[in-house]
C-alpha cells in the first residue's frame, strides 16, 4: 500500500545510469558486470528469487530441496513458464533442460571464453574436467558440442530426469549451493534461442531484437548510450506480482545530470552528490529539504587494494614503492592511520558513522547457526567487536617508525604513492583530495600522494600497465559463502580477481620478499583449509572468519566503507528485493512507489515498520 502522501503507484518508472555505464553484453551467461546483470535479471528468469530480506522465494523452481546435506539439490520446475521474442511471440517452452543447454556453454571455454565458469567448476561434479577437457579441443569441434553429447552428459553432474525436474550433483557437501541459483552462473538458456542465433561471438554479442525473454519484462529498445525501455512481459508466468507498464533507463553524463532529472520530474530515483546533499541539508527552506532519505547499504563491501607490482611510467620497476609496501609494518602504518571519517563523509555527511567497514567480508551476507553475523566474529576476531574504531594515531606512529627502521637502506622516504582518478572528473578529484589528506596526516616525511589522471580507460591506461599504488574498489558476493571473498584474494590462484588484476601478487617475477609471500602463503593455506569444510558450517564461517582476521591483520588490503547514500526518491527501498549476494536487486517486481516524492518521515516510518 501507498503510504499518505496521496501518490499513486507508477506505471512507467524511469531512472538513469551514467555513460560510463552502458551495458556490455546483453547475454547473462557472458557478463561479469553488475552493470548488464542489473537490467538482464529483468529478462531472464531464474530457478529462485530473492525477497525485500534476503529471503528465498520459489521463481520458476516452485520447490527445492537436498536429501543429503548439500551433495545433491533437487528443484522442482513450473511448467507454465514460456520463452518469447522481443514481441512477445512464444518461441518455447521453459524446461529443465534449458539449464543442461546454459551449464553446458558456460564450461565450454570456445563458446563462453571461461566467464562465469569458476562457480559451477568449483561446486558442480564433473564440471571442472569437461572445462579442462573442452579447453583442450579444437574450437570448430568445441563448439559443436551440447548438452546432449555423450562428454558433457557422461562427465557432468546435472541431469533432467523430466521436463520439470532439475538435479545437480556437487563435488562434496555444498549447502549454499542454492543461492547460486541467482547468479548468472545458473541462468537457462533454450537451445532454441542458440539455434536461431549461433554460439560465441554471435550469442555473446547478440541484440535485444533476438533476444528470448522469459521474465517479467522485454527489452523492447535499446539506444546506444542513450536510452533503454523495457515493458512488461504479457506472458509471465507470475500473474499475481506487481510490475510496471514500462520502465526506461536513460544515459546521463553524472550524478549531477540524473538529480536535475528528478528535480524537474523527469526520472523517478536520484542519489544525491554530496555537494547537492549538503545544500539541500543545510537549508531547511529548501523545497527538497522535506524529501531527503537515506537507503540501504548496497551489497558490495569496499577496499583499497594495494599494487605489490608498481612500475613506472617508462615500464620499469617502481623498486620504491615495492619494496615499501611488501613491509608489513609499513601497510599497518596506513591501515591504522587512516581517519576515513571525511572519506565516509562524501557518501554519507549526514551520518558518515554508518559507512564504517572494517572487516572485507560484507555483513548481512552469512549467519552463524546462532543467528549471529559471520562479520561480527571477523570483528571480534580483529578486537573490534563493535564494527568501528579501526583508527589508532598511536599505534599508526608505532608502525611507522618500525617500517622507517627496518626499511633504512632500502627504501627512500617519503615513499610516493600514485593514486589515479579520471581526468577532467570533480568529484573524482574532491574525493582523491580528501584520500591525501588522510593519507599524508601519517607524515610528509614518510610518504606522500600524487594524484595522477587518467584519460577515459582506467583498466587499459592504469591497471594493465600497473602504475597505481592502490586501487578502491568493492566486491559483491556470486553466492552466500565466505569463500566468494577471500577466494579474490588467494595467491597462485589464477581465478583470484583481486590477486590477479588489482594486487598483482600472483605475478612470479615481483615477489622477491620472503616476508610477504609467506605472508601470503599463510592466508592462502588457512582460507584453503576452511574451504574444505563442508559438513559443518559454523565450523566452516570460523575458519573462514579466522583466515580473514588474520587477512587483515596484516593489512594485505584495507577496508573502507560501506555505501549507503542520500537520496531523492518515489521509491519505497524497504519493498524491493535485497540480498547480499546474486543478481536480482535491480529486479523491478512487486516494488512499492509513489508518484509523489516520499518524505523523510515516510521513510523513518518504512524502516521502523521492517524493522518491527
Amino acid at each position: 500500500p501507498v503510504t499518505d502522501n496521496k501518490g499513486e503507484p507508477i506505471k512507467d518508472f524511469v531512472t538513469y545510469q551514467t555513460a560510463t555505464a552502458e551495458m556490455e553484453t546483453l547475454f547473462t551467461l557472458y557478463s561479469k558486470s553488475a552493470g548488464d546483470l542489473d537490467y538482464l535479471t529483468n529478462c531472464i528468469a531464474g530457478l529462485l528469487e530473492i525477497d525485500n530480506r534476503g529471503k528465498f522465494i520459489p521463481g520458476i523452481a516452485k520447490e527445492w530441496d537436498t536429501p543429503d546435506e548439500g551433495k545433491t539439490w533437487t528443484f522442482k520446475l513450473r511448467d507454465d513458464v514460456v520463452w518469447v521474442d522481443v514481441n512477445g511471440n512464444e518461441m518455447a517452452k521453459c524446461t529443465s533442460k534449458d539449464w543442461l543447454t546454459s551449464l553446458e556453454y558456460v564450461l565450454n571455454w570456445h563458446k563462453n571464453s571461461g566467464r562465469n565458469s569458476s562457480m559451477p567448476r568449483m561446486m558442480i561434479a564433473g564440471a571442472e574436467e569437461y572445462f579442462k577437457t573442452v579447453e583442450a579441443m579444437d574450437e570448430a569441434e568445441a563448439l559443436e558440442l551440447n548438452c546432449d553429447s555423450d562428454l558433457f552428459k557422461n562427465t557432468v553432474g546435472i541431469e533432467a530426469p523430466d521436463d520439470y525436474t532439475l538435479v545437480y550433483h556437487c563435488v562434496s557437501n555444498m549447502l549454499y549451493f542454492d543461492s547460486l541459483a541467482v547468479s548468472a552462473a545458473l541462468m537457462p538458456l533454450s537451445q532454441g534461442q542458440l539455434d536461431a542465433v549461433g554460439v560465441g561471438s554471435e550469442m555473446n554479442s547478440i541484440e535485444n531484437t533476438a533476444l528470448w525473454y522469459n521474465g517479467p519484462y522485454i527489452m523492447t529498445e535499446m539506444i546506444q548510450n542513450n536510452s533503454k525501455t523495457f515493458t512488461r512481459n504479457e506472458s509471465y508466468y507470475d500473474k499475481d506480482c506487481t510490475l510496471f507498464d514500462t520502465v526506461t533507463v536513460l544515459m546521463v553524463d553524472d550524478v549531477l545530470m540524473g538529480q536535475q532529472l528528478f528535480m524537474n520530474g523527469e526520472v523517478d530515483i536520484a542519489p544525491l552528490s554530496e555537494s547537492n546533499l549538503r545544500t539541500i541539508y543545510g537549508d531547511p527552506n529548501n523545497e527538497w529539504y522535506e524529501h531527503l532519505v537515506e537507503g540501504r547499504p548496497s551489497k558490495y563491501s569496499y577496499q583499497a587494494h594495494f599494487n605489490f607490482h608498481k612500475k613506472l611510467d617508462d615500464g620499469s620497476e617502481d623498486d620504491n614503492w615495492n619494496n615499501a609496501i611488501a613491509n608489513t609494518a609499513f601497510r599497518q602504518s596506513i591501515y591504522y592511520g587512516m581517519d576515513l571519517t571525511n572519506y565516509w563523509a562524501r557518501t554519507n555527511f549526514i551520518h558518515p558513522e554508518k559507512c564504517e567497514n572494517v572487516a572485507y567480508t560484507m555483513k548481512g551476507l552469512l549467519y552463524f547457526s546462532d543467528g549471529t553475523d559471520y562479520v561480527e566474529h571477523v570483528w571480534e576476531k580483529i578486537g573490534l567487536p563493535e564494527g568501528k574504531g579501526r583508527y589508532d594515531a598511536v599505534k599508526a606512529q608505532q608502525y611507522k617508525e618500525q617500517a622507517m627502521e627496518e626499511l633504512a637502506g632500502k627504501v627512500t622516504f617519503p615513499v610516493q604513492l600514485d593514486h589515479y582518478i579520471k581526468a577532467s572528473d570533480q568529484n573524482a578529484l574532491d574525493q582523491a583530495t580528501v584520500i591525501k589528506e588522510m593519507v599524508e596526516a601519517l607524515g610528509t616525511d614518510f610518504i606522500t600522494v600524487n594524484i595522477k589522471t587518467f584519460v577515459s580507460s582506467v583498466s587499459k591506461e592504469v591497471y594493465t600497465p600497473q602504475l597505481n599504488s592502490w586501487s578502491f574498489s568493492g566486491w559483491g558476493a556470486d553466492y552466500a559463502d565466505p569463500e566468494n571473498f577471500l577466494g579474490q584474494e588467494l595467491y597462485g590462484n589464477d581465478s583470484a580477481y583481486f590477486a590477479v588484476g588489482m594486487s598483482h601478487t600472483n605475478d612470479p617475477e615481483c615477489l622477491t620478499d620472503p616476508g610477504l609471500i609467506a605472508t601470503l602463503e599463510e592466508f592462502t593455506a588457512m582460507a584453503e583449509a576452511a574451504s574444505q569444510i563442508y559438513d559443518d558450517l559454523d565450523q566452516r564461517y570460523d575458519a573462514y572468519a579466522e583466515a580473514e582476521a588474520y587477512f587483515l591483520n596484516h593489512a594485505l588490503a584495507i577496508p573502507t566503507y560501506y555505501n549507503i547514500p542520500w537520496q531523492l526518491t518515489k521509491v519505497n527501498v524497504y519493498s524491493k528485493p535485497f540480498a547480499m549476494f546474486g543478481m536480482q536487486n535491480n529486479l523491478y517486481k512487486n516494488w512499492e512507489t509513489s508518484e509523489e516524492p516520499y518524505t523523510t518521515e515516510q521513510y523513518a516510518a518504512f524502516e521502523a515498520a521492517f524493522n518491527g
